[in-house]
């Protein structure tokens, strides 16, 4: 499949159609905000026939204007980024609760979300340093080594969280950390059931954390918050003492949320 053409031309589940029409959007910026077919075709690499067809497309779908010669975005193309930006609320919302959180338990408190094999913290509230390496807001861990990444893999279907652990192809970071991919599943699977998460020094010796789940309007998991320290005394005990406030403010984020 040539590049300019408009053809599916999959590369096992990539779609070439798909690609080249959300490259055609991309054309349009806040220095080019109308376009004529041959200016779209040429910054989007495509043939004018091409062009034409994608530019007739969104049109149709209500994603783009016509002016004689000239084409332009509407406002509907923001309907394809409201879930993003709805998400970048998330800190913001969260951060009182975490912050209240923190303060109840005496611990540090963080949110974080999934992107791919990884977790990327988003809000965080530290009371002491308790990892070798700093976390701050943008810090990334491997999910299958954390709560809140166990938390938001037992969220994703099974099938799907199990490919995801394999090809994070799990390290053993700790004496402790489990790398076998099928204790991993079995684990969330237990986490999925109860609805948190428990890891104790499996990312960072002497590091213990809890995790809960955050929901949508839909009821969604959307991303995780929990509660970090030091690992010190019965790690049962600690949970059973930390549960209940993670879950109450897990729930009046979750609350929050549904307000947005």
């Amino acid at each position: 499949m040539s590049a300019t053409g408009d053809g599916e031309g999959a590369t096992g589940e990539f779609v070439q159609s798909l690609a080249r029409g959300l490259e055609v959007i991309r054309t349009f910026d806040a220095e080019h905000p109308a376009l004529t077919l041959s200016e779209v075709a040429r910054r989007a690499d495509l043939t004018r026939a091409a062009a034409r067809r994608f530019l007739q497309t969104l049109e149709t779908l209500g994603y783009v204007r016509a002016d004689g010669r000239v084409f332009s975005l509407t406002p509907r193309v923001l309907e394809l980024g409201f879930s993003y930006l709805s998400a970048l609320s998330l800190p913001a919302l969260a951060q009182p609760h975490l912050e209240h959180l923190s303060r109840e338990v005496g611990e540090s408190v963080s949110a974080a979300v999934l992107d791919g094999a990884e977790i990327v913290y988003v809000a965080r509230v530290p009371t002491r340093r308790i990892m070798s390496v700093g976390i701050t807001i943008g810090t990334r861990f491997p999910a299958y080594a954390t709560s809140m990444g166990r938390v938001l893999l037992a969220a994703i279907p099974a099938e799907r969280a199990r490919e995801v652990v394999a090809a994070s192809h799990p390290e053993r970071l700790t004496p402790r950390t489990r790398t076998e991919v099928d204790a991993i599943v079995a684990e969330l699977d237990t986490v999925r059931t109860q609805g948190w998460a428990l890891v104790d020094g499996e990312l960072e010796e002497g590091l213990r954390s809890l995790a809960a789940p955050l929901h949508d309007r839909s009821g969604a998991v959307v991303a995780a918050v929990n509660i970090s320290a030091s690992a010190r005394g019965d790690a049962d005990a600690w949970r059973d003492a930390c549960l209940p406030a993670l879950r109450a403010a897990a729930a009046e984020i979750d609350a929050d949320i549904r307000l947005v």
